[in-house]
């Protein structure tokens, strides 16, 4: 029961943080389409040269590689996190040995 409790809860977490980010998508469409009406009648800016900037990754690159470091991250405390419980496992209860054990076995 407590299960279904907490995976109920996580899928109205996801739900609410992806209509957030549907808001957000929609306003920034907005605000592109504002911007680019305006300035579509404003003088051309000259371009300006930066040194290396060619060597600058895009602006897509710079979120693939944060969310794959991210995502390595994540990996590396999921790993820790298992290896904590592995190692305090003994100290738990309803654990004996490192192995969880039933509520049944546990009352023999």
């Amino acid at each position: 029961m407590a299960s279904n409790v907490t995976q109920d809860v996580q899928e109205q977490i996801l739900t609410t943080i992806r209509k957030s980010q549907e808001i957000a998508l929609d306003a920034l469409k907005t605000w592109v389409e504002t911007v680019q009406s305006v300035t579509q009648s404003l003088p051309s800016i000259p371009s300006v040269s930066m040194p290396l900037a060619d060597r600058l990754p895009s602006p897509h690159e710079v979120v693939a590689r944060g969310y794959d470091f991210a995502e390595q991250i994540l990996t590396n405390q999921r790993k820790f996190a298992d290896e904590v419980l592995e190692v305090a496992s003994p100290l738990l209860p309803g654990e004996e040995n490192g192995k969880v054990t039933s509520k049944s076995a546990a009352a023999k």
